[in-house]
């Protein structure tokens, strides 16, 4: 009944046994896991233990280990770091002060290969501008020269991140130990490969968060439905259709293995159809085998013959359609086709994959002799051989690939069946991750989910799962309160305790009962700006400036208290407070501090205040976007990022219309010219070429031009439209139309006289002046046009002011108007 699940991860294989006691779902005899892949009886060293535990058991089961077996015979493992090609050459480059930039620019020279280990020799061999460099250079000869002698030493000492050694014993009679940091741990000296050539056993206790995930998800599908009192992931069919939807359609933002972009893209060519399936597409998708994926597909679906080395294999490589995928299946074939033991293969499988070429000519002999036995030419035992062996060096431990392929179905399943549980589980294991908040948010709100935002008198903690009227599925989650930035674990449990009494009913019944010690001012007011008061009043503005006063109240309450209990002079009646008056904060503001508070935007968007009248222009919304050029989009900078190229500093903006994101790349030159315009939170229009990205599966936009909504309404509207009445004073518009005048570039022009606009018709402000001066300037003019729409009971008309009346079609412009004529007499006319 522990909840902590654990799973063998390259050793799996051992199951069997688990299986049949019931710490494991995985049956290893329906999907053939090999035995001898875990406990060799011809291999002489100990099995390598890797066990996957929930995050929150993982110190839990240390300390029974060490209860169980004594503190003096259990500790963790050393683990050294070396210096590798780069760090060897810019730390040697430090030493000889030869100043960052130069360092850098030789490092970036050595060549990243994921899965290979590349020297400096190497680099040298494969990257002939460092080759060059070494030779011409006199600094860099020397640089890589004493690189070399450093390169591969230990250059630090730590713990590994889950070995755990068990020792039969005292360790100290085993091997040397040292104590870690200040918290006096006892660590081995000696590594994971000393540990196992003096004979002791390894163990690695892994804090796996996806298991974390289950079993909170396990937890609120039994809360919220009494009849699933006894349920648990186990009775779940591995064949359920609408699990295997949500992968086809690659619906799969936290379902586990399976959520980068890469593996939709594989999910969406593959369409797993079975279990065995997604073993296979977890086994392929790593450096080597990945470019498998393509044969993989197009034989599961017809496009491409599927062939087998030997008929007699075809029950090993079926389940991959014909291609070595696993560790397994390599010992499997030397087993058929070579005459092997399956402890005998696995020795061979671990030659394969070490590539040392005397045990290599060995095993090719023995493999050989077998093939002779099972009627095989030397020609063609050679040709099995060679391809055992290529495949070997990648072929992955298809036990591990079981165990994950299972937790990547599980979460499939409940990402179908219960989503706000399995979602709400995600986001409360992600609480301190803003940006991976805001992904799984944004996933529920494709997949129909409501998201309720965070309240003082119903959050709890974590995020939760809210229960349906008439017993229907969950697709509700509340905020949870401890992803409030700036709040804490405690002070959210001291709000609940205080909430314990009945809900609050205002701020200052809420300052009254919580222990201020506890949960202090800034909490408060990140607990407001987050929305989690809007319930009890929604000016957040006025909340927050009185958040001083009513901390001020509670104390004196607890004052009077405290001397109303030491005098026995009974209960003074309660005085009222009223909250400060402060205008509400205008939706930008409001939404600013939200992101502040939360890391995103919850209660709307930024992109709302302006889709309206964006959408005049820009057409295309980022969700449609497609490949092309002389793309026009808009939408909010929502994280700006630079890197250095040849060409100087290039900048990534990430841009958010509330449809979709799209990278937006701005070469040096762009980026130069318009630097004020890249803030977060800001609109950007942009206008380029859009393309799509192979890396990220996405659109990636590149830019030509870019532009404010200052810039982008001077370029594509007409004019500024003023509806005024007779009522309306024509002074005060004068008076705002020189605040916010385009510059203009002929500088002596006079600016025009006042001239009342409070009779139909009535001269434009200026009409007296020399009119030929502002129609020259008028096609070059910047700003837009001022249109004034009049009319009052008597006639109606409208007229068009000069141009030397243009005006900077500013938020604050157009907000100075809206305030002296009413909200509705001001618009941008396209």
């Amino acid at each position: 009944n522990d909840p902590i699940a654990s799973f063998l991860a390259e050793v799996d294989v051992e199951v069997r046994h688990r299986h049949a006691l019931g710490i494991t779902d995985l049956d290893p005899l329906r999907y053939n896991l090999l035995f001898e892949r875990f406990l060799n009886p011809e291999r002489v060293s100990m099995p390598d233990f890797d066990i996957d535990f929930c995050q929150e058991g993982r110190d839990r089961v240390i300390q029974y280990v060490k209860g169980k077996y004594g503190a003096d015979a259990v500790s963790q493992i050393a683990t050294f770091g070396t210096m590798a090609a780069k760090a060897a050459v810019r730390d040697i480059g430090r030493v000889l002060d030869l100043g960052y930039n130069f360092t850098d620019g030789v490092a970036k020279l050595i060549p990243f290969k994921p899965g290979k280990h590349v020297t400096i020799a190497d680099a040298m061999k494969e990257e002939p501008l460092l080759q060059e460099r070494n030779d011409n250079e006199d600094e860099v000869r020397q640089l890589l020269e004493l690189a070399q002698r450093v390169e591969g030493l230990t250059r630090n000492v730590g713990m590994h991140a889950g070995g755990v050694l068990i020792a039969p014993g005292k360790l100290t009679d085993f091997c040397p130990l040292y104590t870690q940091g200040d918290d006096g741990g006892v660590v081995s000296q000696y590594d994971k490969d000393d540990v196992e050539a003096v004979g002791l056993v390894k163990f690695d206790f892994l804090g796996l968060t996806t298991l974390t995930i289950l079993d909170w998800a396990e937890r609120y599908i039994r809360r919220l439905d009494p009849s699933k009192a006894d349920w648990s992931l186990a009775q779940v069919p591995l064949d359920d259709p609408a699990s295997f939807s949500i992968l086809k359609k690659a619906n799969t933002v936290a379902v586990f293995q399976l959520e980068s972009r890469g593996m939709q893209g594989m999910l969406k060519d593959a369409q797993p159809d079975r279990f065995e399936d997604i073993i296979a597409l977890v086994a392929l998708y790593r450096p080597g085998p990945m470019d498998l994926i393509p044969s993989f597909c197009a034989r599961k679906h017809g496009r491409e013959t599927v062939e087998y080395p030997d008929p007699r294999v075809e029950p090993v490589l079926k389940e991959t359609y014909g291609i070595m995928v696993y560790q397994e299946q390599v010992m499997q074939m030397a087993q058929i086709i070579g005459g092997y033991s399956l402890g005998g293969a696995d020795l061979l499988r671990r030659a394969m994959g070490k590539k040392k070429p005397e045990e290599m000519a060995k095993h090719r002999e023995i493999f050989a002799e077998g093939a002779a036995k099972n009627g095989l030419t030397r020609e063609k035992s050679d040709e099995i051989f060679d391809l055992m062996e290529k495949f070997a060096g990648y072929g992955f431990n298809k036990s591990h690939a079981a165990a994950y392929a299972l937790l990547a179905y599980y979460t499939a399943w409940l990402k179908a069946h219960h989503p706000a549980e399995f979602m709400a589980a995600n986001m409360s294991l992600a609480m301190d991750d803003t940006d991976k908040v805001k992904i799984l948010y944004e996933d529920c709100k494709t997949n129909g989910m409501a998201v309720l935002p965070p309240d003082i008198n119903c959050s709890a903690y974590r995020f939760e799962p809210v229960a349906e009227p008439d017993g229907k599925r969950s697709r509700t989650i509340r905020y949870g309160l401890g992803a409030v930035k700036g709040s804490g674990q405690n002070a959210i449990e001291e709000i609940l305790r205080a909430r314990e009494d009945g809900p609050f009913s205002d701020l200052f019944d809420f300052c009254a009962r919580i222990d201020r010690r506890v949960v202090n001012r800034r909490t408060v007011e990140a607990l407001i700006r987050a929305g989690a008061f809007d319930s009890i009043h929604p000016n957040r503005a006025q909340l927050i400036a009185s958040v001083p006063l009513a901390m001020e109240a509670a104390d004196q309450a607890s004052a009077n208290a405290m001397q109303a209990g030491l005098f026995d002079m009974g209960d003074a009646p309660s005085r009222g407070h009223e909250l400060v008056d402060e205008p509400a904060w205008h939706e930008k503001r409001k939404l600013q501090e939200e992101k502040t508070a939360l890391g995103f935007y919850l209660s709307g968007h930024l992109f709302d205040a302006y889709r309206d009248e964006v959408r005049r222009f820009v057409r295309m919304k980022l969700a449609d976007l497609k490949e092309g050029r002389d793309k026009l989009v808009a939408g909010i900078i929502a994280s700006l990022r630079t890197q250095m190229t040849q060409r100087g500093k290039m900048l990534i903006a990430l841009v958010d219309d509330g449809t979709g994101q799209c990278e937006v790349t701005v070469f040096n030159e762009q980026y130069e010219a318009n630097k004020a315009l890249f803030k977060e939170d800001e609109l950007l229009v942009v206008q380029g070429q859009a393309r799509n990205d192979a890396f990220t599966g996405g659109i990636r936009f590149t830019v030509d031009s870019v532009m404010d909504l200052e810039r982008a309404r001077s370029r594509y509207a007409q004019a500024v439209k003023v509806k005024m009445n007779g009522n309306a004073d024509a002074a005060v518009l004068r008076r705002v139309l020189e605040a916010h005048c385009a510059p203009r570039e002929t500088s002596q022009e006079a600016v025009p006289s006042t001239s009342s606009v409070s009779r139909a018709g009535g001269q434009r402000p200026g009409a007296g002046r020399d009119s030929g001066r502002q129609q020259s300037a008028a096609a070059s003019s910047p700003g837009l046009a001022v249109q004034i729409a009049y009319s009052n009971t008597k006639a109606q008309g409208e007229i068009r002011l000069g141009d030397a009346w243009r005006v900077r079609p500013t938020d604050d412009f157009l907000s100075a108007l809206r305030s002296e004529f009413a909200g509705t007499s001001v618009e941008i006319v396209y």
